[in-house]
């Protein structure tokens, strides 16, 4: 039963009782039980971790006292997940605490006081948190000091908590999020809670919006001056419609107008959360992961209509083609087994076999031009695996960071001279010789950052995602989900040369052709309903410190905008894997069929000649 003490020290906090009433009720307290938190793994955005019951408009968040027992219950999700402690106090009893990626019930016991937030490490933006409390003290605990599950600790009044922090209540409330069809300054609702850090107690609202602001008007969006070649398709995973359960659709931008003409959610087979995009080497079918279930859709481009739903495993994440072949390859990231990745036909017609790189849990991969090469980001292991189509065989399985660096993404020169993986949690992207098999260099995308003081003097980048190469080889930009930053890597050096703003959740980026000449490279983001893209290099003069954002589009539906499923919330949300069509990367680009080739420059039918 909860004592006297305890419930006292809840009401008489500078907040209305009522509504910790509420903050009570949300550790799911059965009557035999009253200090059990209860977490059920969701499908739904923004309440991944439900508690069943909303703070300031939250369902991933409780508090509890000391010995709380925290349950990781199974409900409707159509995958696997972790329960993982991300961050926790400092020296905690009980932690770190992480599982399989499996669908059974967990349960841990927190003793410690102070905060402590889950994920799943396959859907790094499902979250859940709990607050232990000591109810001998003043303010709900965070604790002095925190840990990540990687390593670093930080005082708990630090501005890398606070960000941690700030970004939980932004990801777990989706009237946090940033939505650019309304028109309206970006409001950000914190529970009115006192917390205890180790500067003393202060109010969690008033520390949050002294730091980051409040009420923010957003920047207009504008058109590029100059249209892209085709379209550019953005998987708004969180985006609902009527006529399914699950979230999730493709949003489809035309390149000359800037106008989103189609969006796909694929009623018949209730798509689920589609999360990353290829094409065939006609740029006719679309195929399309489903991240919180175990099918690739396919459909066709032009019409919206699906070919089919094929099964390839657990939380397939990532799907490319082989530029000489056109088969198709999905890395089943919850699939922790050696043969994690998928080879299908052509129009994946059909399963061909599974591809054995060595490690389980792939995420984003990557494919040479000549279609020899794959090299994965195993997320859950910590290294890359280079594999060999020539010899169907493992070249390398090389160390890109610590156990838990989470590597989620690998980019490639576009002559495979070398290969990047971003590693999500230790904020690096490492550096690969594709001949020696060696991390020749870590990329520190917080070098200039003080994670304490929170000063930044110079490009930063925390929680990188998606980092692809351009396709000439000269630039490589990085989403940056923490710091809602984008970061651009001069190649020739390998050193960050340029930073520029983001949204909250920045996440997915890819490039694609822009009319006349030169690339764009499209930016999406979680957490919002906007296209950034970015011009990495506009005076074309092979530097791409000068890059700058040459627009931005809303995702979300116009009047002309042809829907087969009536748009019922989070519009234009999500936005996590990006394609430009046609795909003008090396190998691919030169695989076009003439209605498409005859639309680029010389340079760009042959990108790799600038670097030769």
């Amino acid at each position: 039963m909860l004592d006297m003490s305890y419930f006292k020290k809840i009401v008489n906090l500078t907040v209305c009782s009522s509504a910790l009433l509420t903050c009570l009720s949300i550790n799911n307290a059965s009557a035999a039980n009253a200090n059990e938190v209860v977490f059920i793994p969701r499908d739904d955005p923004a309440r991944w971790f439900d508690t069943g019951t909303a703070i300031a408009g939250n369902r991933s968040i409780a508090i509890a006292q000391p010995g709380v027992r925290v349950k990781f219950d199974w409900d409707n999700s159509n995958t696997v997940h972790t329960r993982t402690s991300l961050i926790f106090p400092t020296g905690a009893a009980n932690m770190p605490f992480n599982t399989p990626a499996d669908e059974s019930s967990y349960e841990v016991t927190l003793t410690t006081p102070g905060l402590y937030v889950f994920f799943c490490s396959v859907h790094p933006f499902m979250f859940g948190a709990v607050i232990v409390d000591d109810p001998n003290t003043t303010g709900l605990d965070l604790g002095s000091s925190l840990s990540l599950i990687n390593g670093p600790t930080f005082p708990s009044s630090s501005d890398l908590a606070t960000r941690l922090l700030r970004t939980f209540f932004i990801a777990t409330n989706s009237d946090n999020w940033q939505n650019y069809a309304d028109n309206k300054p970006w409001h950000v609702t914190y529970p009115d809670i006192d917390v205890r850090v180790d500067s003393g107690v202060v109010n969690l609202p008033t520390m949050l919006n002294a730091r980051y602001g409040n009420d923010i008007p957003l920047a207009p969006l504008e058109n590029p001056k100059t249209p892209a070649v085709g379209e550019v398709l953005v998987a708004t995973e969180f985006e609902t419609t009527s006529g399914k359960q699950k979230p999730g659709t493709v949003s489809a931008v035309d390149g000359s107008s800037w106008q989103v003409t189609r969006k796909v959610a694929l009623p018949s087979i209730d798509m689920n959360n589609p999360h990353n995009l290829w094409t065939d080497k006609d740029q006719n079918v679309i195929y399309v992961t489903q991240w919180f279930d175990s099918k690739l859709a396919v459909y066709d481009r032009q019409t919206g209509k699906l070919i089919r739903n094929v099964s390839v495993g657990e939380s397939p994440a990532h799907v490319m083609t082989l530029p000489d072949s056109d088969r198709v390859h999905v890395t089943n990231n919850g699939d922790t087994q050696n043969d994690s990745v998928m080879e299908l036909a052509p129009l994946a017609t059909e399963v061909l076999r599974t591809v054995n790189i060595g490690r389980g849990a792939p995420h984003a991969h990557w494919m040479s031009h000549e279609g020899k090469t794959m090299v994965t980001a195993n997320a859950l292991f910590g290294d890359s695996t280079q594999y060999n189509f020539h010899t169907n065989g493992i070249d390398s399985l090389t160390k890109v960071g610590g156990e838990f660096s989470h590597p989620l993404a690998a980019g490639m020169m576009p002559d495979s001279s070398k290969y990047y993986v971003s590693n999500f949690l230790d904020n690096t992207i490492a550096v690969i010789n594709m001949d020696t098999h060696q991390v020749i260099k870590h990329i520190d995308l917080l070098k200039d950052y003080d994670p304490v003081a929170g000063t930044i003097s110079g490009p930063v980048g925390a929680l990188p995602i998606q980092t692809p190469v351009s396709p000439d080889g000269k630039n490589m930009i990085t989403a940056n989900t923490l710091t809602g930053t984008i970061t651009i890597v001069n190649t020739s050096t390998d050193e960050v040369v340029a930073m520029l703003p983001c949204d909250p959740g920045c996440h997915g980026v890819q490039y694609g052709a822009k009319k006349g000449g030169g690339y764009y490279a499209y930016v999406a983001s979680k957490f919002s309903n906007r296209l950034l893209i970015v011009d990495p290099d506009p005076n074309n003069d092979g530097d791409p410190s000068d890059a700058m954002i040459a627009g931005q589009v809303g995702l979300f539906a116009a009047g002309a905008t042809k829907l087969d499923d009536t748009i019922k919330g989070n519009p234009g949300m999500g936005g996590q894997g990006v394609l430009a069509i046609p795909v003008v990367y090396n190998g691919w680009v030169q695989n076009l069929p003439a209605s498409w080739s005859d639309q680029l420059t010389p340079a760009q039918r042959d990108p790799i000649n600038p670097i030769k």
